[in-house]
């Protein structure tokens, strides 16, 4: 049974045609979270446009799950700089 704003890793995977391999190593680095209910590992669907970002990375971009970690830190750092910047210019 499918949850309210979950999708499970075995849709995922076949939606996004991805190996589980992939998908572990997302979890394992700590990109994704997960959540287990009845046996059964879920994605919260606000998740998602993150995971799809790595997908077409990984896949398209030929880029690794531990590059994928340092460009995605990268890229969080730069958004909270850019906030607090714009933070700072409205005092």
């Amino acid at each position: 049974m499918e949850h309210p704003l979950k999708i499970s890793k075995t849709k995922i995977i076949r939606l996004y045609k991805i190996k589980s391999s992939f998908f572990n190593a997302l979890v394992d680095n700590g990109l994704i979270k997960t959540e287990v209910i009845d046996r059964v590992t879920y994605v919260n669907y606000d998740q998602l446009p993150a995971f799809e970002r790595f997908v077409n990375w990984h896949y398209d971009l030929d880029i690794n799950v531990p590059s994928i970690e340092i460009i995605h830190r990268l890229l969080e750092r730069i958004k909270f700089l850019q906030e607090e910047n714009q933070r700072l210019r409205k005092k």
